[in-house]
């Protein structure tokens, strides 16, 4: 039921779409597929069919974090990265249609693994600023209505803007918003659809396609405030023991699942929940029944990947397209029609990059509207600086542009440890300069103005540290700097020293300074010392800090997973992770107060010297 004459001009744009070179073009070639349980193609059950009966095609997507256009909000120009990347869901449509066209439409499943409202301006503006109702449409609901999607799973961050909003989206949706493991905490029913069945008509009769959705159970923690009393999540595997063999028992021939957990196992959170974060893997070798998985959450790219079940030796396929649009997952499953039965006899799947080709202009005609809309949000003013903020000497002195970053951390795990056991923990917070070229004026600030403070996606947690940990922290950190022994040098011969594990200097953003909140923490890092023992006179509120005094330590999630290999932090309790971006928290504390003001947050806790007399740095 494919097309038997392909456009040669779609072909050879989903050849140049290929994510994987030469054996990824001879799957979209039509070479064999990988074997599914063992059996060798055009066989089911060990017993030679005489053809290949049905192709089902299955695309996929997953954590678009509310992208639609290749556009960059906060730089007010197209998105560009070092690998030439374009992002948004309008790119990624351009690719399903042309998927569709040469496999067949009718042969063809479009699904998403989540993570799909929360992530741009586009997402914060039709949440907060003109929120989605009966005569607002989502962006998101535009633009995958317009694609034509038949099932979305949830993603963790979908509770990021609370419950009502989340259902507001939903009821927008053409298609279902999958999510089995969630449950209603009060009637301990399922409060989202578990599953969806396709029918798909065939040569050989109807196949009857299940749907699944599952979602991370992390949920619990990072939204708390937003589900707490409302929604309980189960684990992946747990759930799946149980919705699996009813979506059997319902019809369905063939099982896709979409599944916002990463496939490699692990928990950012440890044991704070009886259920790992991460368990697409062990879904695949536990769960009997599914035969190809969606994987979402990780932000990483998994064109192709095969997982033994543990109970019948299937192979399992696993693939998992990078974030924000920037890949399309291409499923194809083989299967064979015996005594009345369809069976998976081999399956495949590969990446389509979404930089080889153009948006949608579908799409675009659906959103372009709310782009703009919020493209001229964006620009506009939302408060006022009251002393400029620069980062252009902020590697070498105390800068108060890092202050505000680490002053609204700190303020945001404040509020958030209030009502927990860690809530009479002193705060402290990292922050470094990432990039030298921050220059915000004084005077009005517009959203742009603010978010250019912080450039990357970081999200926001708390640890538990200790203040002999603090000082290991800083003599780590303080590794930036070279050696110096006059009291005078150039910014050259004192940033970005070499080090065992920066052989080509250490960047700037491995420079973090530490910030007390609700007392100063002052230190002085003297570069005439040898590296590991250049922090003196570390002091809290006044006093030497003490090695046993415990604090709340406000983190972003690059460095709290190991990011820099800063010492402790990895393995240290974590108190809170609401895996909410730092940029936004920057943006909404602007727009809640009006103004930034310098006097509130501003410090001069930190300093270089050189045998303790303070050194003077050069451009």
């Amino acid at each position: 039921m494919t097309d038997p004459k392909p456009s040669p001009s779609r072909r050879a744009m989903l050849a140049a779409a290929l994510v994987g070179g030469g054996a990824a073009a001879a799957a979209l070639a039509g070479a064999p597929a990988a074997q599914a349980g063992g059996q060798a193609e055009g066989q089911a059950g060990g017993k030679a069919t005489a053809k290949k009966q049905f192709t089902l095609t299955v695309l996929g997507t997953t954590d678009l974090h509310n992208n639609v256009f290749n556009w960059d909000y906060f730089k007010n120009v197209p998105y560009a990265d070092g690998a030439g990347n374009k992002i948004g869901i309008a790119q990624a449509a351009t690719l399903i249609n042309a998927v569709r066209a040469e496999r067949g439409a009718a042969n063809t499943l479009t699904i998403d693994a989540g993570d799909t409202i929360q992530g741009t301006p586009l997402a914060y503006y039709f949440a907060k600023i003109n929120p989605i109702s009966a005569t607002v449409k989502h962006p998101m609901a535009l633009a995958m209505n317009t694609i034509g999607y038949d099932a979305v799973g949830l993603g963790n961050h979908e509770f990021n803007y609370g419950i009502e909003l989340l259902r507001t989206w939903e009821r927008q949706l053409d298609f279902p918003l999958l999510g089995a493991n969630v449950h209603d905490a009060v009637t301990g029913g399922r409060a989202f659809t578990p599953y969806v069945l396709k029918r798909i008509k065939t040569d050989n009769g109807w196949l009857t396609v299940g749907l699944v959705g599952l979602v991370t159970p992390g949920c619990a923690l990072w939204d708390r405030d937003n589900v707490q009393g409302k929604l309980d999540f189960n684990g992946i595997v747990e759930e799946a023991r149980t919705v699996i063999p009813q979506v059997k028992a319902a019809g369905a021939d063939v099982v896709i699942v979409t599944s916002h957990s990463g496939a490699t196992p692990g928990s950012s959170y440890g044991d704070a929940l009886p259920f790992p974060e991460n368990a697409s893997t062990q879904l695949a070798e536990e769960v009997p029944g599914i035969d190809a998985i969606l994987v979402g959450h990780a932000h990483l790219e998994i064109p192709e990947r095969f997982v033994t079940n543990k109970a019948t030796g299937k192979q399992v396929l696993l693939t998992e397209p990078l974030k924000w649009g920037m890949r399309v997952s291409v499923m194809d499953l083989e299967l064979v029609k015996e005594k009345g039965q369809w069976a998976v006899t081999a399956a495949h799947s590969l990446l389509l990059d979404a930089k080889t080709v153009d948006a949608d202009p579908a799409v675009v005609r659906a959103v372009q509207a709310g782009h703009e809309t919020t493209v001229n949000y964006v620009n506009k003013v939302i408060g006022t600086s009251t002393a400029p903020l620069s980062t252009a000497t902020a590697c070498w002195e105390d800068s108060a542009a890092i202050d505000a970053i680490n002053y609204i951390q700190a303020s945001t795990i404040k509020v958030e440890l209030a009502s927990t056991p860690a809530a009479g923990l002193p705060v402290l917070s990292i922050a470094a300069a990432f990039s030298r070229a921050v220059d915000v004026k004084a005077g009005p600030l517009t959203i742009r103005d603010v978010a250019g403070l912080y450039i990357f996606d970081n999200t926001l947690l708390a640890i538990r540290v200790t203040g002999a940990q603090v000082k290991a922290y800083l003599e780590w950190s303080a590794q930036y700097f070279k050696p110096v022994t006059a009291t005078t040098a150039k910014a050259q011969d004192v940033t970005n020293a070499v080090t065992a594990t920066a052989p080509n200097g250490t960047p700037d953003y491995n420079y973090d300074v530490v910030y007390g909140l609700d007392a100063p923490l002052n230190y002085e890092i003297d570069l005439a010392r040898p590296a590991g023992d250049r922090i003196a006179n570390l002091s809290y509120g006044g006093q030497a800090l003490a090695p046993d005094q415990e604090f709340a330590l406000a983190i972003n999630n690059y460095r709290q997973s190991g990011g820099g290999n800063f010492p402790a932090v990895k393995s240290a309790p974590v108190l809170s992770n609401s895996q909410q971006e730092i940029r936004q928290r920057i943006i909404d504390y602007v727009v809640d107060r009006g103004t930034l003001d310098v006097a509130v947050f501003s410090q001069a806790n930190w300093r270089l010297t050189v045998n303790g007399a303070p050194l003077t740095v050069t451009a």
